[in-house]
């Protein structure tokens, strides 16, 4: 027996790993955002102004669901690239960068830290850069998957930006709770 694996014996091997990272990828992102409670049912985020390029709270939950689905998909293919040349930094990169992402959402919506929020987007484009072009050095396929996240993230970051700029001090922003009062 051969040490060459056949074709069909790597496509396998692919989607083992793709059957593993993929839903892992999502879970964490998901469980990410409900644990810190996001979007517009939250009600500090619902009392802040928002840009006017904000769209409708239905596109954040496709759109991280298809991002997170290419990021695993991103993941596995490098993490299929054994003995590649420089898979270990790139897979650590892409690894710091998605915990930031999995930690923005409680900054963000739990402790109410729009600053820091748009620091660690910041932080995510570079870093996504970096494994990027990492990625591309081992998988280009990989790599053009976290285009359209690079993109999202840019845009992320100009809402941030613009609630950052529309609310001072959204920190402290308490939203107006309901009264029991009943007026006659």
């Amino acid at each position: 027996m051969t040490g060459i694996a056949s074709k069909a014996q790597l496509r396998m091997s692919f989607l083992r790993y793709a059957l593993f990272v993929v839903p892992l990828v999502l879970l964490l992102g998901i469980l990410s955002g409900r644990a810190s409670n996001s979007g517009y049912g939250n009600a500090w985020f619902a009392a802040l102004a928002k840009p006017e390029a904000m769209p409708p709270g239905w596109v954040f939950g496709a759109a991280w669901t298809f991002l997170y689905i290419l990021l695993g998909l991103a993941l596995a293919m490098i993490l299929h690239a054994r003995g590649a040349r420089g898979r270990e930094r790139a897979i650590g990169l892409f690894v710091v960068q998605l915990l930031i992402n999995y930690a923005w959402s409680p900054a963000f919506f739990a402790y109410h830290k729009v600053d820091l929020a748009l620091g660690m987007i910041a932080a995510m484009i570079v870093l996504t850069l970096a494994a990027a072009l990492l990625f591309a050095r081992i998988r280009k396929a990989a790599a053009l998957l976290l285009l359209p996240y690079l993109a999202w993230l840019c845009f992320a970051a100009y809402l941030t930006l613009g609630i950052a700029t529309l609310n001072p001090g959204a920190e402290t922003l308490v939203p107006q709770a309901g009264s029991a009062d009943i007026s006659l």
